[in-house]
């Protein structure tokens, strides 16, 4: 009895160690609550609104991801106004496998950014599609069906072999032996791109980065179909060499010449990675706007906001900034409509 009475007084002294450690905490952590700010707004929309008056609607309309969607839009906007800025777009490759390699090719087109950073995938693809064509499928397809009949599935869209595979095999040695007879032994991921966009028509993105003088670079190029054939040539040709410290000379000079920076992230992986990466080197990026379907649970970078990267010094702490969980073919087409129109004011 004395054993438990002893045990009882010692859980008393414990829970009310616990309990004052508890109070002194909200106490504290009252503290750094944030002010409440404007009165959620509800949305209205009338056939007279606008896209940009939604944006606006959207922005007043208190949660959820509605509202990195509006401060997205207005990033942006500042972003390409900005002429003192260097700018930056990253995507990954499957969105060019899509319809929204329109809006990537007309962001391009229209002059908005300096720099694109992408992966393999985004090159294959706009050589493929420019060249043939891809087809409409389902994420729920017999996948051993397709491979019977040599189409490969990249979610639900349809890439039939001959599209895909040899294609890109046959229009990559043609272009890289052209420039090879030209004397060209070496090449940066840069070079490649504006190679390749010379070869291509006005509905590749390739296409319109090298008329712009756009720089396109692929830190990633050797896990692709373009890379493949990158590596084959040079099998065949034991002289030529691809120059990936050459991509680095083109971005440092680029970063440290800049007064601001600012990247449109379109999906994450290594071509945000590398936004993010290179921008350190100037004290990080003054706009930044990303939008993701990945989560941050897992510790990934592609799941990492983009106030993660403040502590890696590769965002500004006074970075105007957002970070947009939603599906990008489904809301990239509504933001561009929104930024032609805010662009034109």
């Amino acid at each position: 009895m004395v054993l438990l009475g002893g045990f009882k007084v010692f859980l008393l002294d414990r829970m009310k160690l616990f309990l004052e450690g508890r109070i002194l905490y909200l106490a504290s952590t009252t503290k750094l609550m944030v002010e409440p700010g404007r009165p959620v707004k509800d949305i209205e929309i009338d056939s007279n609104t606008s896209l940009v008056e939604i944006f606006e609607e959207l922005s007043q309309s208190g949660g959820f991801e509605s509202v990195n969607l509006s401060d997205g839009l207005e990033i942006l906007s500042e972003m390409i106004s900005d002429k003192q800025c260097l700018r930056f777009v990253s995507f990954v490759g499957a969105v060019v496998s899509t319809g929204l390699r329109g809006i990537i090719k007309d962001m391009i087109k229209n002059k908005w950014f300096d720099v694109a950073i992408t992966t393999c995938g985004a090159l294959d693809h706009d050589i493929a599609r420019h060249f043939s064509h891809y087809k409409e499928g389902t994420f729920t397809m017999d996948d051993m069906e397709l491979a019977d009949q040599n189409i490969h599935r990249l979610g639900n869209v349809l890439v039939p072999m001959d599209s895909y595979g040899p294609l890109i095999e046959e229009k990559m040695q043609a272009f890289l032996e052209e420039e090879y007879q030209k004397g060209v032994k070496e090449m940066t991921t840069a070079e490649i791109c504006k190679m390749i966009g010379k070869h291509l028509g006005e509905d590749s993105f390739l296409y319109w980065a090298q008329k712009n003088n756009v720089s396109v670079v692929v830190p990633g190029i050797m896990d692709g179909a373009v890379g493949s054939q990158i590596w084959l040539f040079a099998q065949k040709h034991s002289d030529f060499k691809l120059n990936m410290t050459g991509d680095a000379d083109l971005l440092s000079g680029f970063i440290f010449k800049a007064e601001k920076s600012g990247a449109f992230m379109i999906g994450g992986g290594i071509s945000k990675h590398h936004t993010l990466w290179w921008n350190q080197y100037r004290e990080g990026l003054d706009y930044a706007f990303y939008i993701t379907t990945a989560q941050e649970f897992d510790g990934s970078l592609s799941g990492a906001l983009v106030r993660e990267a403040i502590s890696w010094g590769k965002v500004t702490q006074k970075a105007k900034q957002s970070t947009l969980h939603a599906e990008v073919t489904t809301i990239l087409p509504f933001i561009y409509a929104a930024l032609i129109k805010k662009l034109q004011k």
